[in-house]
């Protein structure tokens, strides 16, 4: 839809157009709704300067705010994110072993992403260990109520409490719904 010559939308121009090209940050909260748009606010709330990353299915880790165009798109559609294609898992296991190199030794990496299965949380214990972390707050909880508590969590300006993925419950007890709210723009 986003790609569709026939797509009017402003972003999908942008994105045909390939002059002011739209992040992947917005390309990404298009595609995925509440989901990306709880991590893309949160993690713009809380990161460390510019140091939000979006792992990609064939280019590895990618800055949230760099301009991708419609070539973009379609070569991440043309590689599934999956551990055992190699399209997939090198770029991303040289992106992270770049990170690590460049990160203090005492720095967290922060997961804003399920840990329930391993096609990125193995490559990233590999090389973090214990240094990686994510909300203990997401155990049991669906993409959407993920979504939810991060953009709650941003615009209040409360940041979550972490814990190691390494070793923690991958699949936990469904926590109660988020109480229903309403934003204004």
């Amino acid at each position: 839809m986003i790609m569709s010559e026939r797509a009017q939308f402003e972003l999908a121009r942008r994105l045909r157009s390939g002059d002011d090209l739209p992040t992947l940050g917005e390309v990404f909260t298009f595609l995925s709704g509440l989901y990306f748009r709880g991590k893309l606010a949160y993690a713009k709330a809380f990161a460390s300067g510019s140091a939000v990353f979006v792992i990609t299915p064939n280019r590895g880790l990618l800055p949230v705010d760099l301009p991708v165009g419609v070539e973009d798109l379609r070569g991440f559609g043309e590689v599934d994110i999956n551990a055992d294609d190699p399209r997939y898992r090198r770029p991303l296991q040289c992106d992270v072993r770049k990170l690590l190199k460049a990160l203090p030794r005492d720095a967290q990496i922060v997961l804003l992403g399920s840990i329930a299965t391993g096609k990125y949380v193995d490559v990233l214990v590999a090389n973090f260990g214990d240094r990686l972390v994510f909300p203990g707050d997401f155990v049991g909880r669906g993409d959407m109520s993920r979504g939810g508590l991060l953009l709650r969590s941003a615009v209040d300006r409360t940041e979550l409490s972490y814990i190691p993925v390494s070793g923690a419950v991958r699949h936990g007890k469904r926590p109660p719904k988020l109480e229903p709210r309403r934003y204004t723009a």
